[in-house]
């Protein structure tokens, strides 16, 4: 039985295309470090955590040559913790960040199904001063958990969804090929539910144009979630980047816009930031943010400053100290400050973070 079995494998093995050729790459990302907080729910507070200027994943990238200039590809990648080797954001997930599978063509572009980010991460991102001045906490958050994102650590977390702390299931996303400097991209999450095509859906969409270290790009995500209205209402985000590299300076301007379409919560956020490469070994970042809440949100808004110096040990690995400094002002009366990535708010309008880190990348 084994012999037979040995001889059907190595027939099927011999029938595939001479020509195919495959290729898989293991690859992910680390960083831990020591955090400080002067005020966390009304006290200071020292404590390790990991996953912030990278998250810390684990992934594999592969890909075969179907000939004709096309190609599968697939993606599966898993986000874990150091502190205690747990993956995030569910102790039993396996491939809980990205998991997708797809066809792609130097002249057709690139179609892929799966769990996947959406263009308000995967295309603006590049344009977040926060990649080389906080890392995840530099991503929007503030005196605004009455916008009430669902499934969210504090209803506001990461509320442009820029930062990447949300993915679209059971998604179908279409990447063009570069046209002159242009590129554009279409993404739909089906709801699954029965009968109800638009239920519980997402609709995502990009528009990007680069030339030499000139570039600007929006995105367009809007998330439907059973919990509002029965999946008929869900959360509407925009925004619109443009960054220019100078190779020795990269500056960058981000403006987003998220509305709560069940309750008309809305808040606008700018950024505005810079990285300054002042050796191969050193780099100084920093970034300014603003954002403000309209009336359902008690008009509140939060200014924020960001400060961040990295040496490079190699190409891959890096140390680093950042600062980042929140003050938030209250439209109908106090309002406190909420450090994006820190699940407890401050007991006042301000609050301080600091934190030394080390991260690599494979």
């Amino acid at each position: 039985m084994f012999k037979r079995t040995l001889l059907i494998c190595t027939a099927l093995l011999a029938c595939g295309p001479a020509s195919a050729q495959s290729s898989m790459t293991i690859f992910g990302m680390m960083d831990a470090g020591i955090t400080y907080v002067n005020n966390s729910g009304g006290k200071n507070k020292f404590f390790f955590d990991d996953g912030n200027y990278y998250p810390n994943m684990l992934g594999f990238l592969g890909q075969e040559d179907l000939g004709g200039g096309a190609k599968a590809v697939f993606e599966l990648v898993n986000q874990f913790s150091l502190a205690n080797g747990s993956t995030i954001p569910n102790a039993d997930g396996l491939f809980n960040r990205t998991a997708y599978v797809g066809l792609e063509s130097g002249t057709l572009g690139r179609l892929t199904f799966g769990t996947q980010y959406d263009f308000m991460k995967d295309q603006l991102l590049e344009y977040d001063a926060s990649l080389y001045t906080g890392g995840f906490y530099n991503f929007r958050d503030g005196p605004f958990q009455a916008l009430n994102i669902p499934n969210n650590a504090t209803g506001s977390w990461d509320f442009d969804r820029v930062g990447g702390s949300s993915r679209v299931p059971n998604s179908v996303r279409y990447r063009s090929i570069n046209y002159g400097g242009f590129s554009f991209g279409l993404m739909y999450g089906f709801g699954n539910v029965a009968g109800a095509v638009s239920t519980d859906n997402t609709v995502s969409a990009a528009l990007e144009y680069k030339h030499g270290g000139f570039g600007i790009a929006a995105a367009y995500t809007d998330v439907k979630y059973p919990e509002m209205d029965n999946g008929h209402e869900g959360i509407r985000n925009w925004g619109v980047g443009t960054k220019y590299d100078t190779g020795k300076v990269l500056a960058n301007v981000l403006y987003t816009n998220t509305r709560n379409t069940l309750t008309g919560a809305d808040i606008n956020a700018i950024q505005l930031g810079a990285n300054w490469r002042i050796t191969p070994e050193w780099s100084l970042g920093g970034d300014y943010q603003y954002m403000k809440g309209n009336a359902e949100l008690s008009s509140n808004k939060a200014h924020e400053v960001t400060a961040s110096v990295m040496y490079w040990l190699s190409k891959r690995t890096n140390l680093y100290a950042e600062g980042i400094y929140q003050r938030a002002i209250g439209g109908n009366g106090p309002a406190t400050a909420w450090i994006n990535g820190l699940l407890a708010p401050s007991s006042t309008g301000s609050q301080v973070l600091a934190r030394i880190g080390m991260a690599t990348t494979f």
